[in-house]
């Protein structure tokens, strides 16, 4: 399979979209300037791309234009954009412009640094535009976060994202995966992060949203995505925003009945919290990244297999890069100060406090737990127990190395590490290794390991390689 070629400027991408006559449209721009039209007057012979830009700052003014909206910095206000721009080109262009135009329109709405207070640089970008002359029109739209701390900086990345996307639509739009990894041309991940991105259209009707976000985080555009229980793609901030938050930690493959009954046994606990209302608490299933990928590929129906299925039992599922936990809960301590749960197995508990998952860390095991616990951050062990053992492995007698029993003990004495009590002690034996093993040779004992449903699924639907062997 070709390569893309990623050695071409912003400027260059300008210049190349400048210099094609037959591709042609509007650049509308609210929050931070107007910086990819610039790119484009920069570069010179703009007049061959750009019919209008436009910058509607004052809220009235842009009702006016587009339309009343709740939020103006919002998937909505974006929507109404493309629709009002595009429509307009069309409309005003169509029977002057050679008959094999493509038009497009370009828009964004974000709210960049301010000189008042340090708010959420975030925004909606997108374009709408015709892959072939005439043609109804595709578009990608994307949720970005602005990360650098200076209003200048945060323009100047928006005007180098919108250029990658509008040169990625056009000249890559038959691999999309291209056009996801070109959003990062010319930007480091330490000053734009890109955590949703969507594809609808004709030219798209095979782009399976889900696999794209996921190569957000294959390409450093984001370290996160999530999909809510409809399988759809969300905005982390929307979502998480000032919710408690319990997390457990799995392969999920496949969600079995020791998997919620871990979380039951968990939410039962993190509802003694004082700051926690059991109405709020939003429940996420993480996968990490490392559990997906096999040697350099990820195999997309397995991914998609334990989404679905963590969906069908009301999960909001997480993807991540982050390995160690003290990072996920700094990622989710961007946008929650309520208290956060983290579900596991005393397995692996026996690994969180095993020293060597720390090097390369100054402060070891300590500066580790110093940044998973500075806070109402909770850990609660689900114990364990060995298929034909009697006895329990629990946070009680879990074996650590004997220099580390006192700090174990330290978080157990504050209330950090919590012990959950089984709701079913007849799930504690449940091996996912060997669930995977027995679905894979076909209907059998596996099946009362898993929910009902998840059964179900697997089997009319062939998930996680059942009966492949």
């Amino acid at each position: 399979m070709r390569k893309r070629d990623n050695s071409l400027s912003t400027d260059q991408k300008a210049l190349a979209l400048n210099l094609d006559k037959f591709k042609y449209g509007s650049i509308v721009e609210i929050g931070a300037g107007q910086e990819v039209a610039r790119r484009f007057f920069h570069v010179g012979a703009a007049a061959g791309t750009v019919a209008k830009t436009m910058s509607a700052y004052d809220m009235a003014v842009s009702d006016d234009i587009y339309g009343h909206v709740d939020r103006y910095v919002s998937r909505a206000r974006l929507m109404q954009m493309l629709d009002k721009e595009f429509s307009q080109v069309v409309d005003r262009l169509a029977h002057v412009r050679p008959k094999n135009t493509t038009f497009f329109a370009y828009a964004a709405t974000v709210t960049a640094r301010s000189f008042k207070q340090k708010n959420e640089c975030h925004g909606w970008i997108g374009i709408r535009l015709q892959l072939h002359p005439g043609a109804a029109p595709s578009d990608v739209i994307l949720h970005v976060r602005m990360l650098d701390n200076d209003n200048a900086l945060q323009s100047e990345a928006l005007g180098i994202l919108g250029v990658n996307l509008i040169y990625g639509a056009f000249f890559h739009h038959d691999q999309p995966e291209w056009v996801v990894e070109g959003l990062g041309d010319g930007l480091s991940p330490e000053r734009i992060e890109v955590d949703l991105i969507h594809f609808s259209g004709p030219y798209f009707e095979e782009v399976e949203n889900r696999l794209m976000n996921l190569h957000l985080i294959r390409s450093w555009l984001t370290r996160a995505v999530i999909f809510n229980p409809d399988g759809n793609v969300v905005v982390p901030g929307e979502l998480l925003y000032r919710k408690p938050m319990l997390v457990i930690r799995g392969s999920f493959k496949p969600v079995t009945c020791v998997n919620l009954d871990m979380m039951l046994g968990g939410q039962k606990q993190f509802s003694q919290v004082s700051a926690v209302d059991e109405r709020e608490v939003l429940s996420l299933a993480e996968i990490t990244m490392n559990s997906l990928v096999s040697g350099d590929n990820i195999d997309g129906a397995d991914f998609l297999a334990r989404i679905d299925l963590l969906a069908s039992q009301g999960y909001t599922v997480m993807i991540s890069d982050y390995v160690r936990f003290f990072r996920l809960r700094a990622y989710l301590r961007r946008y929650t100060q309520k208290p956060i749960g983290i579900v596991m197995s005393v397995r692996d508990l026996e690994a969180l406090f095993d020293e060597k998952y720390y090097e390369g860390l100054e402060g070891g095991i300590l500066e580790a737990f110093g940044k998973l616990f500075p806070d109402n951050t909770h850990v609660y062990v689900y114990p364990s127990r060995r298929h034909g053992e009697a006895d329990m492995t629990t946070l009680d007698n879990v074996p650590v190395p004997g220099h580390l029993r006192h700090l174990l003990a330290h978080l157990r004495e504050n209330g950090k590490l919590v012990a959950i009590e089984p709701q079913d002690v007849s799930h504690l034996e449940i091996d996912s290794a060997e669930t995977l093993a027995g679905l894979r040779r076909g209907p059998g004992d596996w099946e009362k390991d898993v929910p009902e449903g998840v059964a179900r699924r697997i089997i009319e639907d062939r998930l996680l390689g059942f009966d492949s062997e």
